[in-house]
């Protein structure tokens, strides 16, 4: 595979989409070279999600250790906020906090290609916690949430913009949740300048 042909899935959040961000979104990928050769709004269901995010102990330990570190990083005690220090469980927490969240609004996925999308993406949208994203990204720019308050109301982190994390998780995604009909190849004008 060219590597202009790689393709990634942008799910925008219930928050992204009811702050009225799908445009702005998707404006800052076609301005960087990407296109977006599907796309679709939903209101997914649990099982959905559910398929959507791993089930692996890997994956969800990953979950708690990230909150273990914000915790560390702040001073809280786990034990006292969650009851628990054991990143599996933390990990649990999290992942149910996801799908409650995912499935409280309508999303909006699509499918991006272009050269190294998965990569370019991700810079994009910036890190996962909004608070440690850069400014000049999605969640840098239109979210200031943090685990440590999100894992105080029980929720999950409001931070606008799921992006897949690599190739695998890519692949995954789009067998998921999209059809190979839907997804769509064409050349944009610019792309014999670009590359």
């Amino acid at each position: 595979m060219h590597p202009k042909e790689e393709k990634t899935v942008v799910i925008i959040k219930p928050d992204g989409v009811k702050r009225g961000l799908i445009g702005e979104i998707i404006g800052r990928f076609e301005k960087r070279g990407l296109k977006i050769i599907s796309l679709e709004m939903i209101w997914a269901n649990k099982k959905q999600i559910d398929g959507h995010y791993p089930k692996d102990k890997k994956w969800i330990s990953r979950l708690g250790e990230k909150t273990l570190n914000n915790y560390q990083q702040y001073g809280i005690a786990p034990i006292k906020e969650l009851g628990t220090d054991d990143v599996y469980k933390i990990g649990k927490y999290v992942r149910g906090w996801l799908i409650d969240f995912m499935t409280s609004g309508p999303i909006v996925k699509m499918v991006i290609g272009g050269i190294h999308a998965i990569d370019m993406v991700r810079k994009i949208v910036g890190k996962s916690l909004p608070s440690q994203a850069e400014m000049g990204t999605v969640r840098g720019d239109f979210s200031v949430d943090d685990a440590t308050a999100a894992n105080r109301d029980k929720r999950a982190v409001h931070n606008i913009v799921h992006a897949s994390e690599n190739v695998h998780e890519a692949e995954h995604e789009i067998g998921m949740w999209f059809a190979t009909e839907d997804i769509f190849d064409y050349k944009r004008a610019e792309e014999d300048i670009m590359f």
